[in-house]
């Protein structure tokens, strides 16, 4: 399978960067992948699972957010924050979910309200998508 370049770049370093096969991105309009040769495309990013495809490997990461350029020789994923899945810390994100449940709850109905149970929903389709 022929590849191209990828960048992962978070708010703090470059988290990864090389030579891949494919990219299975979570976009804000649907899940996408990206191949060698893909046309020109610029998306943004929900709160989901990344995952890279680097021939026999695959490297799973947790992004909040973001946008990615594609073209087809390069894609670039600049997330709002990104977390390889085995240094996510589960506990954690459980408490961020019962905090805007509880915040879901508590709300007026309004746009602060819709805001905090979208966010909800998303950190919930992270939950699912790693299988808790």
């Amino acid at each position: 399978m022929a590849k191209f370049h990828f960048d992962l770049v978070g708010p703090e370093k470059l988290l990864y960067s090389g030579e891949v096969e494919q990219v299975d991105v979570p976009g804000s309009e649907g899940d996408f992948g990206v191949l060698a040769g893909h046309a020109p495309l610029i998306a943004m990013l929900r709160p989901g699972v990344l995952t890279i495809y680097t021939g026999s490997d695959q490297i799973r990461a947790v992004v909040t957010g973001g946008f990615a350029e594609a073209n087809p020789t390069s894609l670039t994923v600049l997330a709002d924050s990104a977390v390889p899945v085995d240094e996510l810390d589960r506990d954690m994100m459980a408490a961020q979910i019962k905090d805007l449940e509880e915040d879901v709850a508590d709300a007026a109905e309004g746009p602060a309200r819709d805001r905090a149970a979208h966010k909800l929903d998303q950190l919930r389709g992270v939950q699912a998508a790693l299988g808790h």
